[in-house]
């Protein structure tokens, strides 16, 4: 066992990953523990393979750098190979757009022998943007797992119903493979299934099982936003995605018996807002991006249980079409 995996769950990623690897290298205060990178290739068609075997000829002997290939399509899939695969006692995620700063892996190793109750915490993350962001943009930045929460390490309490995005998350991987499920509700092929937090989910799990889980602003990393990320038509369908998965996020917070209860009183709450938002706003959705993606969010909102319900009675009568065609 080592002390420190770096673990980068990716696809399609040549043209990215050299970045994160590079910045890997250049890390400093390492010498007292050991620790490794492991990129997770989740199905790529390009030539991330070739670039991790690229590094791998001069990557430095003390840091070993391991590549796999998980062929179940999935951000949820790649992040739960890199727990089994990793063999570190905490496992730093880094996606292949996140520029890790020359301390992160020593602060988040720090940070993890001096919390042994955290199960989970995450980085402060700040924005590299190949082009200007949109008015107000600030608004909205955390969806794009943009995290600036302080200068002081805190706890995320279960009652503020906050939690650290995927990016640049580090986990104990015994409080990961205890408490969060091999199969996730919202694993994250592409936009078009309209799912996404799954990292939220994973991490949610960590704290309902009693573990702590922190933002600790000493982890410092830019996530690098390209400009089609911030174009009108790849914002509205994140939020959208977002919105569809906000039922599960919600009813994983709660005992079962409380989930008829908070159903009806997020959905009358919902519909609220979205009236209330459109009121205010309607007269500008078409220029204004921020309120445009904010009435996203809450109509899928309102959409968002019908929506997962509709797609788990789907999955269940597939599975179960499939075992009556199995011969006997």
């Amino acid at each position: 066992m080592l002390d420190f995996t770096v673990a980068i769950p990716t696809y399609n990623s040549e043209k990215r990953l050299a970045e994160v690897l590079k910045r890997l290298t250049l890390q400093l205060h390492t010498a007292s523990f050991s620790w490794e990178v492991i990129v997770v290739d989740n199905n790529s068609t390009d030539g991330t393979a070739r670039v991790v075997e690229a590094y791998q000829r001069c990557w430095p002997a003390t840091v070993p750098l391991r590549y796999c290939l998980e062929p179940k399509q999935g951000a949820a899939f790649a992040r739960q190979r890199a727990v089994t695969e990793a063999k570190g006692t905490f496992v730093g995620f880094l996606d292949d757009d996140n520029w890790p700063t020359s301390t992160w892996v020593a602060a988040a190793h720090a940070f993890g022998v001096s919390h042994p109750q955290a199960g989970a915490f995450g980085s402060r993350i700040d924005g590299a943007f190949d082009v200007a962001p949109p008015p107000n943009f600030k608004a909205i930045a955390c969806y794009l797992a943009i995290i600036q929460r302080g200068t002081q390490p805190h706890r995320y309490e279960p009652h503020n119903k906050v939690l650290p995005p995927g990016a640049a998350l580090v986990v104990r991987r015994e409080a990961w493979l205890t408490a969060v499920p091999s199969r996730l509700v919202l694993n994250n092929t592409s936009k078009a299934v309209g799912l996404a937090s799954e990292d939220l989910e994973a991490v949610l799990h960590i704290q309902k099982a009693g573990w702590e889980v922190w933002h600790n602003p000493a982890m410092q990393v830019y996530h690098n936003i390209p400009g089609w990320r911030l174009e009108r038509s790849y914002l509205l369908s994140l939020f959208r995605c977002v919105g569809l998965s906000r039922h599960r996020i919600r009813m994983l917070r709660l005992n079962a018996w409380q989930r008829p209860f908070a159903f009806l009183m997020y959905l009358v709450n919902d519909v609220r807002r979205l009236a209330l938002h459109w009121l205010k706003y309607r007269t500008v959705l078409q220029h204004d991006l921020v309120a445009a993606c904010e009435t996203e969010l809450l109509i899928h909102s309102v959409i968002s249980p019908f929506f997962l319900w509709k797609k788990q009675y789907l999955e269940r009568f597939s599975r179960s079409a499939s075992l009556q065609m199995l011969p006997e």
